[in-house]
């Protein structure tokens, strides 16, 4: 009799985290399609707009936002390297990777934040300007939720034997920043490398 409520504990436990998982996967498909219409928002706009940039504007740069474009997409391998490193119960290598993780992208939103300050246009300067923030701020949002859901997973992991019972926090917090490089890079061809 203690064997079947063991093994009925054991799946309950399982089916709980893969519908965890399952719902936060269904979360990511609706922040997809939310993305996807911001594109193909900006592509209609882009190819059927007279004056595309603003007035006295040619193009941006694409020197800085690629470095930051790099450690975001690079971010992607250390957080990976956190993983690996919980999955093997060794916490030291889980935090330094995660730590720089957060960091890098830490960096992501200050390299934004800089760019955005030496801009020659604003939210309200036409089409593009309007969408490029739109797209780029939106994006910025989902870093800074990626980083704050990254320091809650840090703060736990000092909890003693919190990751005993599974890492579902983790493994969805990975995925959301996963998530979160993919569509930049979107991102980054659309409006920095298409202009």
């Amino acid at each position: 009799m203690q064997l079947s409520s063991y093994t009925a504990s054991i799946e309950q436990e399982h089916d709980e985290e893969a519908n965890s998982m399952f719902g936060f996967i269904t979360f990511l498909c609706s922040e997809s399609v939310i993305f996807l219409c911001f594109f193909v928002g900006y592509i209609l706009y882009k190819t059927t707009t007279y004056d595309w940039l603003p007035p006295g504007v040619e193009g941006l740069e694409v020197k800085e936002p690629f470095i930051n474009t790099v450690i975001l997409v690079s971010s992607s391998f250390t957080i990976y390297f956190a993983e690996q490193g919980l999955k093997k119960n060794n916490l030291w290598v889980f935090r330094f990777f995660w730590i720089l993780t957060m960091a890098m992208g830490s960096y992501f939103l200050y390299g934004q934040a800089v760019e955005w300050n030496s801009l020659k246009f604003g939210f309200t300067s036409g089409v593009f300007g309007g969408t490029f923030y739109l797209l780029t701020g939106f994006h910025g949002l989902h870093v800074f939720t990626g980083v704050l859901l990254q320091s809650i997973m840090l703060i736990r992991s000092f909890i003693p034997g919190n990751y005993e019972a599974g890492h579902f926090g983790v493994d969805a917090t990975s995925l959301f920043w996963h998530f979160v490089d993919v569509i930049w890079i979107i991102l980054f061809l659309l409006i920095y490398i298409w202009q």
